[in-house]
């Protein structure tokens, strides 16, 4: 079973994320059809990625996510600003108590017992892909000093920038994190060919004040 951690923003932060991009997908520039958008029942911020386990090792993972969840009581984050890694995967970042968030993602990983080699310094929401090979809106040709047709830029780079750029200045309104989530992933057997994402189990951060009673 393909597993992973995460935290799962309420419908009305995806609603106000969802309306955000609604604009950019469908501004005139034509930057929009070069990216390959994830499906808003994909939008989560994952905390550790554990890859295939057997079953019998759900036990174990279940019982220190569980131990995890009682040391942390419930914090606040918001969705902020965009960025790309590698100049393809399109991310919105994560205002609020990201410290906490961060010692979130580390117990998760600890819970996992099984190294978790992707970056999980900054938290981030994936929205969309930029399709290999995509070009940005043409502006006219580039020539070079003999007036031939000169080399282009990198295109993805290009139409990643430009949806960073429109996106840079978003901000979706702050919610209460409550819980932490155990999902197994099914590449592929999602709508539009992407991933299918199915809750195993659910752990409630502690109660504010019952810490340590």
């Amino acid at each position: 079973m393909r597993l992973f951690a995460a935290v799962w923003p309420p419908e009305h932060v995806l609603d106000h994320l969802d309306v955000a991009l609604g604009a950019v997908r469908g501004a005139p520039s034509g930057l929009s059809q070069a990216v390959r958008w994830s499906a808003r029942e994909t939008w989560h911020l994952t905390t550790a990625f554990y890859g295939d386990l057997p079953d019998g090792s759900l036990p174990a993972l279940a019982a220190g996510l569980a131990e995890l969840a009682a040391r942390v009581e419930p914090y606040e984050l918001t969705l902020r600003g965009a960025g790309v890694f590698s100049h393809r995967t399109l991310w919105i970042g994560v205002g609020g108590d990201v410290e906490t968030q961060r010692v979130v993602s580390s117990g998760c990983v600890d819970a996992g017992d099984v190294p978790d080699r992707r970056a999980r310094e900054r938290a981030h929401l994936t929205v969309g892909r930029v399709r290999p090979g995509s070009r940005p809106p043409r502006r006219g040709s580039s020539t070079n000093t003999r007036g031939r047709p000169g080399p282009e830029p990198d295109r993805e780079v290009e139409v990643a920038d430009g949806i960073v750029r429109a996106l840079a200045v978003y901000e979706g309104p702050r919610w209460e994190v409550g819980e932490i989530l155990l999902m197994s992933s099914q590449p592929g057997a999602g709508r539009g060919g992407g991933p299918l994402y199915e809750v195993v189990e659910q752990f409630a951060l502690a109660s504010r004040g019952r810490m340590g009673t």
